[in-house]
């Protein structure tokens, strides 16, 4: 019916479900006795009438588990143009509002973007709103949406009380006190994150109640001097599933993948705990083909073994009859096109580069590196790397000539782990060092190590012993000293790479900002709109880090060297290291040393190592996504006062900062919000950390990591000196003796199941410049800019290809070499070393 006779159309996709099972069902025909639904104008406040819906039919083209469903509705003939629907669900269960058209008005289709839950009134008699695709800055909100707006907002935000049940929709902050288990005693007990003593981005709100023994974490843990004032969040009564807004949950094709790799994981696991319970002799590798083993054919049981187990535990046999492909590990990209890569000099310093972790390359600006521990503490700030350790492998120059010309870079995890390294190694099975690794660039523009310093905190009884230097081996003897000081660089850089630069960097510290935009931008602003895809599962992965991940006992616990301290080195680094303004990547390689300013290049920047395949590959991104950010910022931003007039954008910024990242709120550095320019600054950040840096850092950890003794992620053994008893056992047997400081097999199967996880992409994965809802917005400039976008990034994509290809590029191109496609935006579905999601989404 035309708008002139008072009526309109409407059309609804929607999919029902339950809570517990999340299958899909089937609304009834009848649906009009279960579904109220209110049309509000743009003009002054006014709403259709409640008599004014006629009756809901099946649209003919449905899509598979998707019902379209259409509606006749009569409204005033001055109506005006809708922008709001409010809907009430009287179904017994939970639906999934997709998208609402409503049609028949002079001004066009209305497009409601939802993609959100609606809960049944018996859970919530609210009504829900749902606004139409237009943007709108809140200054600019029609007079009849205003008062919606508003309520929306109070509503996502709630009081800040009470537990969370699993159908709410309330964003807020809280510390991380759920990470131990204090009812279970002192040794389960952890540190509360969040506070003056070890200061920490703030994570989502449950409100679930404290432990039983009503005591503060930090109280119980013995380690921390004081104690925060919060309790610890009970993890007894309530393991699962831990809160996050119902519309953070992840859908069908990320909760399939999760579903598959828990089935691997189960395997997996079983198996080797099995074996190592009932024959604990080769609980370690026995050799290199052990290793090899786990891709070829699966665990390998001697026959006696084999028939002890299969008559005692029968199920084993239908195990592995009916999983013998998941009980056989993928062989990683590391060691298919060269086996032995990982054991040359070359192909270590490569790694730093253009591997999972090429973040901590740093170039030396100063010889001898210098530590900015407490001396009085710690001992002498001066590495123990001479220039007579160097002198050799510097292509002639002199140690100053190599430091002036830029060709001396360096990794120094020394200050990270040193405060730590008591008691690190006075855990069972755990030995680390603060490490120094030192590299030369050859005139190839590859990359030598040249030397390795491994220190322990200063011991009265031999000082000699605390710090030891380790340059290329000249014998058999020194060619396993050197490996295992480069095993222990590559633990020490494993742990970093996790705890700090993913974990902390992309995960954590991105949870406030999303947390925030929900809170204080309406889903209508144009910002909110722009940062939502790459807020997509964020949320929810991170909950789900905090209750398998990183919690006490758990996977990061468990596989890597720091053990108990994890999260702790990992507040340590944020209280010592972040910085937001540091975190774009252009400021981070300045930061580093790795490149310079220089307006004569495309991106501003020279890099000082040309080939770096992370930071050359990255920029191209980087640049898209700021060009994307400035465009987009434009077209509703026009001067200064626009930004600083938009309460929402501002109470957005300074929640994220005043309460997301409450202990750094009073820092100076904060990146300054009052132009356009800021603001776009400030998005490209953000975005670039969400996406790209999250996919440079995640998506290769099994195909680049999954061989374990080319990256030990922990180290159970020193590195022995002349005369130790353990030195004998490495002389006599050295293959053996390597092997026995990695990781244990059960230790590496575990390891394993989890970065195969990690390391997956669903098949619902949305990747940089694509957005699947073509009405995300009505705003003609903003699609435009869109689409400029994903032209930027296809571009990008394709100078990827051609760079893998050159020759001349031998940090990613060469014999047994890896391509790198890290940033290589698109990808299919499941381990692929490549794809750029636009969330952080596992």
């Amino acid at each position: 019916m035309s708008c002139s006779r008072g009526s309109g159309g409407l059309s609804a996709m929607m999919r029902g479900g339950g809570m517990s099972s999340g299958k899909k069902l089937q609304l009834q025909r009848r649906i009009f006795q279960l579904f109220h639904l209110d049309l509000w104008r743009k003009g002054t406040p006014k709403k259709s009438k409640p008599s004014a819906l006629v009756g809901w039919f099946d649209k003919k083209d449905v899509k598979a588990e998707r019902v379209v469903y259409t509606a006749e509705f009569a409204v005033d003939a001055a109506f005006g143009e809708p922008g709001a629907v409010t809907v009430l669900n009287r179904h017994q269960r939970e639906f999934f509002v997709e998208s609402i058209v409503v049609e028949g008005f002079p001004s066009g289709p209305a497009h409601f973007t939802c993609n959100s839950w609606v809960q049944p009134t018996r859970v919530s008699r609210d009504p829900r709103v749902f606004f139409s695709n237009k943007p709108y800055l809140p200054s600019e909100t029609p007079p009849g949406l205003r008062e919606l707006r508003l309520r929306e907002l109070a509503d996502l935000r709630g009081d800040g009380t009470g537990q969370r049940r699993i159908t709410d929709r309330v964003y807020d902050y809280d510390v991380y006190n759920d990470l131990g288990n204090p009812d279970k005693g002192v040794t389960s007990a952890r540190p509360v994150l969040g506070g003056d003593q070890l200061p920490y981005p703030r994570r989502m709100r449950t409100g679930r109640p404290s432990t039983t023994t009503g005591k503060s974490t930090n109280t119980l843990y013995h380690h921390c001097r004081g104690a925060i004032n919060a309790s610890a969040e009970s993890r007894m009564e309530y393991p699962e599933p831990i809160y996050v807004s119902r519309d953070e949950e992840f859908e069908e094709g990320k909760n399939e993948m999760l579903s598959e790799g828990a089935l691997k994981a189960l395997l997996h696991n079983f198996m080797p705990l099995l074996v190592s319970s009932v024959s604990p002799d080769i609980r370690d590798f026995a050799g290199f083909h052990d290793v090899d083993n786990l891709f070829k054919e699966g665990l390998r049981l001697k026959q006696a073994l084999h028939d002890q187990l299969f008559q005692k535990i029968p199920f084993v046999r239908k195990i592995q009859e009916n999983s013998e492909g998941l009980l056989r590990y993928d062989t990683p990209d590391i060691i298919k096109k060269d086996k032995f890569a990982w054991l040359r000099d070359d192909e270590f310093a490569r790694q730093a580069l253009a591997g999972i972790n090429p973040v901590n390359i740093e170039r030396l600006q100063a010889f001898p590196p210098v530590s900015r521990l407490d001396p009085a503490v710690y001992g002498p700030p001066e590495s123990a790397i001479t220039e007579e350790h160097i002198i050799g492998h510097l292509d002639g120059m002199s140690v100053q000539q190599a430091v002036d010309g830029n060709r001396l870079y360096m990794m120094d995890y020394h200050d990270i782990f040193l405060p730590f390294l008591d008691r690190i190694n006075a855990q069972d099975g755990r030995k680390a060092y603060g490490t120094r690794a030192l590299f030369f660039l050859t005139a190839a523009g590859t990359l030598k190590p040249i030397a390795i310093e491994l220190s322990l905190p200063p011991m009265t009884d031999d000082c000699k012993r605390a710090k030891r230097v380790f340059t290329p081996p000249a014998d058999a003897t020194s060619n396993w000293l050197w490996q295992l000081a480069k095993a222990h660089v590559c633990s020490n850089d494993a742990g970093v790479h996790q705890l700090i630069n993913h974990w902390l960097k992309t995960h954590a510290c991105m949870e406030p900002f999303i947390i925030a935009a929900h809170r204080q931008m309406s889903a209508m602003h144009p910002i909110f709109k722009l940062l939502k895809p790459h807020m997509r599962y964020t949320l929810k992965i991170n909950a789900l880090a905090r209750q398998i991940l990183i919690n006490g006992d758990g996977v990061i616990e468990s596989g890597f060297t720091p053990g108990r301290v994890c999260m702790e080195m990992s507040a340590f680094a944020y209280r010592e290291l972040w910085r937001l303004d540091q975190e774009g990547l252009p400021a981070d390689l300045i930061r580093r040393g790795m490149a310079v300013e220089d307006p004569s290049q495309p991106h501003g920047l020279r890099l000082l190592i040309e080939d770096y395949p992370y930071a050359a590959d990255g920029l191209l991104l980087w640049s898209a996504i700021s060009r994307w950010c400035e465009a987009y910022v434009a077209a509703y931003y026009p001067s200064d006062e626009a930004v600083q007039a938009d309460y929402e954008l501002q109470s957005w910024y300074a929640e994220a900062v005043q309460s997301g990242h409450a202990d750094k709120r009073d820092a100076p550095w904060w990146p300054r919000l009052s132009t356009p320019g800021d603001l776009a600054s400030l998005l490209t950040t953000l975005v670039w950390l969400c996406s790209a840096q999250h996919a440079a850092l995640n998506f290769g950890q099994y195909p680049l990591g999954g061989y374990i003794p080319n990256r030990p992620p922990l180290m159970r053994r020193l590195v022995p000196a002349e005369g130790d008893p353990e030195y004998a056992l490495l002389v006599a047997d050295p293959h053996r003796f390597f092997l026995s400081a990695l990781p244990s097999l059960t230790q590496t199967t575990t390891f394993m199941t989890v970065i195969d996880t990690l390391s997956t992409h669903s098949a619902d994965e949305e990747y940089l410049g694509e957005r699947p809802d073509e009405a995300w917005t009505a705003d003609p400039a903003a699609l435009a800019a869109a689409r400029e976008f994903a032209a930027d990034v296809r571009r990008a994509e394709e100078e990827i290809e051609r760079r893998n290809a050159d020759p001349y590029r031998r940090n990613r191109c060469g014999a047994g070499v890896l391509p790198y496609e890290l940033m290589a935006p698109s990808s299919g579905p499941g381990i692929t070393c490549r794809g750029v999601p636009n969330s952080v989404t596992i």
